[in-house]
């Protein structure tokens, strides 16, 4: 009962960061307009942020929309074969629709608790074929670093080629004072305690080693390290690259092809899509329910690079967030909540 409040709680606290920081955009922006309105001699009354976005999300052409739901689709059809791949280097033989599914509920779980839906997609994969959960969240999180060096190459691709915008900003943006850190006391103390407590284990082993829960802990951890390793098994690598290289051109285009639903970012090029879905992939990386706040903010500030009004820059963001959250991690989500369980009523894993 303690823990199921627990994260509840946890859930609401990142809720309500995610709601916090979309507030702040929304008020911030709110005052501007109004202030945009006086001087045009528009009556207060008359003029609402509210309003724009409503009829800006209305505007949004609806086919461009659905190429993106589509790009979407395709983008975790790849991951779930991916994954695939990488179960199947352990000798686990297991559905692809069980893969699927579980990929979308993993990501339907990150909208309301961050970074959860890893665990949850773990697990309910690991219900459903009888896989040890530790292999299973070990091949989750090799199909995560898989994402991490895919994203690392998309950044190096921005700044290649937008170097000047993106350099700027990183620069204005994203300093770093390493003396402050060095000094701080704090963390050398932190690091200090890491440090002897990581030579006291190693003295103590054989002593640590007879006990049941740290035994528990380190088979845990050895399946944890074969999941991982199972990226040194997979056959067809050439594959597995081109199923990673898919779901980041999918990323992509969700990201460029929204500019062509909506009249203010429609003039921009496939160079500011780069740009701009670097900023959105930084902005889900901080933990708010499906990127809440973070992703808007940071769209809005590579937006602005290119001369996009904060206003038009605030209705593009939720056109993508609404159409990708929405329509389809919620739906999906849900869609394969309902078809999991009658799905595997008669099913029996194969054993490894």
């Amino acid at each position: 009962m303690k823990s199921t409040i627990l994260a509840i709680a946890k859930m609401l606290v990142f809720l309500a960061v995610g709601l916090t920081i979309l507030w702040l955009l929304y008020n911030n922006l709110n005052v501007k307009f109004i202030a945009e309105c006086a001087l045009k001699g528009i009556p207060e009354s008359e003029c609402s942020l509210l309003d724009k976005l409503y009829q800006d999300l209305r505007s949004a052409n609806v086919f461009w929309l659905v190429i993106i739901c589509i790009c979407f689709f395709i983008s975790n059809l790849s991951r779930a074969t991916r994954w695939q791949q990488l179960l199947a280097s352990l000798g686990y033989q297991t559905r692809w629709a069980n893969s699927f599914h579980c990929v979308m509920i993993g990501y339907f779980a990150n909208l309301g608790f961050p970074r959860i839906g890893e665990v949850v997609r773990a697990g309910t994969f690991s219900k459903y074929e009888n896989v040890p959960f530790e292999k299973v969240i070990g091949t989750v999180a090799i199909d995560r670093i898989l994402d991490v060096i895919c994203f690392g190459i998309v950044f190096l691709l921005a700044l290649l080629f937008q170097f000047d915008l993106l350099g700027s900003y990183i620069i204005e943006n994203a300093q770093l004072d390493l003396g402050k850190l060095l000094n701080n006391s704090i963390a050398i103390t932190l690091l200090a305690v890491i440090a002897i407590g990581l030579v006291l284990a190693w003295y103590y082993r054989s002593r640590l080693a007879k006990i049941s829960l740290l035994r528990k802990v380190m088979s845990m951890l050895k399946g944890f390290l074969e999941g991982l390793r199972s990226l040194r098994n997979v056959e067809k690598i050439s594959l597995l690259i081109f199923y990673s290289i898919l779901i980041w051109v999918m990323y992509f285009l969700m990201t460029f092809l929204c500019f062509k639903s909506f009249e203010p970012t429609a003039h921009l090029g496939v160079d500011a899509g780069l740009l701009i879905f670097v900023f959105g992939s930084l902005g889900m990386i901080i933990p708010t329910p499906g990127g809440m706040g973070s992703y808007h903010a940071l769209v809005m500030a590579g937006l602005a690079l290119y001369g996009i009004n904060q206003n038009d820059a605030f209705s593009f963001a939720m056109i993508i967030f609404f159409t990708i959250n929405i329509f389809g991690n919620v739906l999906f989500g849900l869609i394969a909540l309902f078809l999991l369980p009658g799905y595997n009523r008669s099913y029996q894993p194969a054993r490894a």
